[in-house]
């Protein structure tokens, strides 16, 4: 096995040389740095990982928390991570939380035991146990698609990075109202979730743009899971005056919901109108097809990835806080004619048909 020793002699040029080329720990010169990369690819030498973060305090390794990793949103996630980690030359380190705020602690600090140079963290709806414990250690970390705040006074200390939530949600609504729909329900996630809050925001704030009035039966619990959403949506039908549409806050809830709706037999979007946040692979396969939200999932990875490299590289910045769009994939689920789903949406409007 090669050693840096007979990279240094291949390249002509000092060990010292190719320790610094290796771990980046003084410039070198572009023709010099370049002969020791010819060499340790000539040679096929490997670098000792353990040695190597033993002289720069890194390990160029990343952890990843995240709860959920079936979940198709989650796994993109992952995706996004996982190949911008590798693009710059880092390793993953994933734990799942299970949600479970007391078990989101413990993986993270086992993450941090492993001397990870930074986390990336979907943090659980009562992160206060995580948060203490990466403001205490002043672990690098990226709040990744659920946000937190700071005191009432400050913004967060973390990085974060989101997708946005309450427009998005509000577009669906106002869609919905604009074919004619009054009672709009919403299968709402779960509670404490920053997402779940912004996409109740939007959902109020998309009946106030359409001259709705705000009826509290018609928001119920999904606990963004399939089988919450299934026992929510069948809640909403036993109204006395059910919705005659119907906004689910994620995939997983909507597959709980048309659950709901098959066994009642009641047919999408005949019997009642739906929308959904989160795109999924499959949404274009139901009959009729889904009308959604898409979330950027592995550009949110990436992003991540991204903003937490700044923050190694830059300890000291402020921590910031960064949205990327989602774009509204109208389909036929809402009730719209499959021919009218190429065209924006966003002025159609019909009379009147539901109650």
């Amino acid at each position: 096995m090669p050693t840096m020793a007979d990279v240094a002699r291949s390249a002509g040029v000092s060990v010292a040389t190719v320790s610094h080329v290796l771990n980046e720990t003084r410039p070198v010169l572009p023709h010099t740095r370049q002969a020791v990369l010819d060499a340790i690819e000539e040679l096929g030498y490997t670098p000792n990982t353990l040695a190597r973060s033993l002289v720069t305090s890194r390990t160029r390794s990343i952890g990843l928390a995240v709860s959920a990793i079936s979940n198709p949103y989650f796994t993109e996630i992952l995706q996004g991570v996982e190949a911008a980690v590798l693009e710059h030359g880092y390793s993953l380190l994933i734990a799942d939380p299970h949600d479970d705020p007391e078990h989101e602690r413990k993986v993270v600090q086992l993450l941090h035991e492993r001397r990870v140079d930074g986390l990336i963290v979907v943090p659980s709806a009562d992160p206060r146990a995580l948060l203490a414990y990466l403001g205490r250690h002043a672990v690098p970390t990226v709040l990744l698609d659920r946000v937190v705040d700071g005191r009432a006074d400050t913004a967060s200390p973390f990085d974060q990075v989101c997708a946005e939530n309450s427009e998005p949600t509000a577009r669906l609504v106002t869609h919905l109202a604009g074919l004619g729909h009054r009672r709009i329900g919403l299968v709402a996630g779960l509670p404490g979730l920053s997402t779940t809050g912004e996409r109740v925001a939007g959902y109020r704030r998309g009946l106030t743009a359409a001259g709705l009035p705000q009826d509290e039966d018609l928001i119920v619990p999904g606990n963004s899971e399939s089988a919450a959403a299934e026992q929510a949506t069948a809640a909403l039908l036993a109204l006395a005056a059910p919705p005659t549409a119907l906004v689910t806050a994620n995939n997983a809830m909507t597959i709980g919901a048309l659950r709901a709706l098959r066994t009642r037999g009641r047919s999408v979007p005949d019997d009642i109108a739906l929308c959904c946040f989160d795109d999924f692979a499959w949404a274009d396969l139901f009959s009729p097809r889904l009308t959604a939200i898409a979330q950027p999932s592995r550009e949110l990875g990436a992003e991540a990835v991204r903003v937490l490299l700044e923050r190694l590289a830059s300890p000291g910045r402020p921590a910031r806080t960064v949205r990327l769009p989602c774009a509204f994939v109208h389909r036929t689920s809402c009730g719209c004619r499959e021919e009218d789903t190429t065209a924006d949406p966003a002025g159609t409007r019909s009379t009147p048909r539901y109650p």
